[in-house]
């Protein structure tokens, strides 16, 4: 048991990895705002630019995890996501991937016979 409980924080390493690259990107931003310099400000922009496509590519490949909380056993911060591969329900990132995630069938309904007044 965590010093949480049961709860599942979503601590993933793709979680984990965008966090500390987004975290060097927004210090060499700072540096770049304290320096005046334009150079040190892009380069912090690029940095958090790759924090979010590390970020997403660790979830596609399955280091992240879908929305909602997670099993128990799948609640470590190292558990691949085996389901990444087909992509999450509702999950924009794996739409923006071309994995379009598992959807329900939509139930037809018979279309009502109304007569014409």
């Amino acid at each position: 048991m965590s010093a949480h409980g049961d709860h599942d924080l979503g601590h993933t390493v793709a979680g984990w990895t965008g966090t500390a690259v987004g975290v060097l990107g927004s210090a060499v931003l700072g540096a770049g705002v304290i320096t005046a310099s334009a150079a040190i400000l892009w380069l912090g922009a690029v940095v958090v630019v790759l924090a979010a496509l590390t970020c997403w590519a660790l979830h596609l490949a399955g280091w992240g995890k879908a929305a909602g909380p997670r099993p128990a056993s799948a609640q470590d911060w190292r558990s691949r996501d085996t389901a990444a591969r087909h992509g999450h329900p509702g999950c924009l990132g794996c739409r923006m991937a071309g994995r379009g995630g598992v959807r329900a069938a939509a139930v037809p309904t018979p279309a009502s016979r109304t007569a014409a007044v």
